[in-house]
């Protein structure tokens, strides 16, 4: 645990979620010190645990799933069979305890459990509730099913993504729970702040989808004012040459994109082409547009003996913007990211060392703290049933016997 006093402490957290969405929302709190109860069942535990590799070894299992231990560190982990009118129980007294609930599954699923809003706000009326779904809670597909490379898809970003003679191409990884779930804790902790000012409780209705369309704000202005719709072209783009990838001598890439006639002036020194800066083909950014092959290939001659990071720093250095494209090994040993500590080593149950991904964001006088690996299935049990919401060992004996913990 962290030594130091996190902005977020005594905030209390359930969490019915899985996957990526919900979950994100809760560890971005509890890195800041909530105290985040992240709820399964054993017989329908978070898909991370099981569906995602990688696994522990390549073997699957309950607590060996990396996808599971990355969204779930500095949390607990408590099972309950919301099947089960014991377990139900418990979850109301869970959201009664709570001052934000999480929770991503399909529209009136949880209502249907008798744990929606409703419910909970005459439990804790001061509760801050937030659904988090592919559509939101209503509409004509509120009660579609589905992931992040197909809500990717549907938002448009694969329809500009690829070559124009070729397919859309899909996102590496639910790209939209990330923006939807960064919203989202954003949305949570306005929420809070209420709550602390005036005792209100709020119904934070998220729609994943609707959340990657700020990210293609200036297409959908574009077809909105002159009704043209932006089309696939690869790595272009129409008001910037050069701007594109190129291979290097060392089996990397290097990405480079120029965003004035100054930078392609340096740029054209350092590939020892003075003469490019004048030529009438390359002298303008039109120009060089209308000759972007011609320019590609200038510059992939250039870049193929070059070793990436080198060539990216000398660039750098002349106010070119270039950077590498670091592979997952990059990542793990990038000198910005190590100096910021983006990856905190914890010890895991069942996996071992792992490294821990912490928020993208710090703050200077409360700085967050990845206070624990993330939690074997249902490991918190007895002690947030018990010391966070005051069952006596008797009591807890009675629920386990009702098989409220299955």
């Amino acid at each position: 645990m962290s030594a130091i006093s996190q902005a977020l402490a005594g905030v209390k957290v359930a969490e019915f979620g899985a996957y990526a969405a919900g979950p994100h929302i809760g560890k971005m709190l509890a890195t800041f010190g909530a105290t985040v109860v992240h709820v399964e069942s054993r017989s329908r535990p978070d898909g991370f645990r099981t569906e995602y590799p990688p696994f522990k070894d390549g073997k699957p299992g309950l607590d060996r799933g990396g996808c599971f231990a990355i969204f779930n560190d500095s949390k607990r982990a408590v099972t309950l069979d919301l099947k089960n009118d014991a377990g139900v129980n418990l979850a109301r007294r869970l959201i009664s305890w709570s001052d934000i609930v999480i929770e991503n599954m399909r529209p009136e699923v949880m209502s249907r459990l008798n744990l929606g809003y409703d419910v909970a706000r005459k439990l804790n009326p001061g509760v801050v509730m937030i659904s988090s779904c592919n559509m939101g809670q209503t509409g004509p597909r509120a009660h579609t099913p589905g992931f992040g490379s197909q809500l990717s898809a549907l938002a448009g970003f694969c329809g500009l993504t690829g070559s124009s003679d070729g397919p859309p191409q899909l996102l590496y990884g639910p790209y939209i729970d990330f923006i939807a779930s960064s919203l989202g804790a954003a949305a949570v902790l306005a929420g809070l702040d209420r709550q602390r000012r005036t005792g209100q409780g709020a119904r934070i209705d998220l729609a994943q989808y609707e959340s990657g369309l700020m990210f293609i704000a200036g297409s959908l202005l574009e077809y909105y004012t002159s009704g043209a719709e932006t089309e696939r072209a690869r790595n272009s783009d129409p008001h910037v040459a050069p701007h594109d990838a190129f291979p290097c001598r060392d089996g990397r890439w290097l990405v480079i994109s120029c965003w004035s006639d100054r930078e392609f002036h340096q740029l054209a020194k350092i590939l020892g082409r003075s003469e490019l800066d004048e030529d009438p083909n390359f002298v303008t950014v039109d120009a060089r547009k209308a000759n972007e092959k011609a320019l590609s290939t200038i510059i992939g001659e250039w870049s193929s003996s070059q070793d990436a990071s080198e060539a990216a720093a000398q660039l750098q250095a002349m106010r070119v913007h270039a950077y590498p494209v670091n592979t997952i090994a990059d990542l793990f040993h990038d000198p910005q990211l190590l100096y910021r500590r983006i990856w905190r080593r914890r010890r895991h149950g069942a996996i071992g060392d792992i490294a821990c991904y912490f928020s993208a964001f710090d703050l200077s006088d409360t700085p967050g703290d990845v206070t624990g690996a993330a939690p074997l299935l249902g490991a918190d049990n007895e002690y947030v049933f018990c010391e966070l919401l005051g069952l006596s060992g008797e009591q807890y004996a009675n629920y386990q016997s009702l098989g409220a913990f299955e």
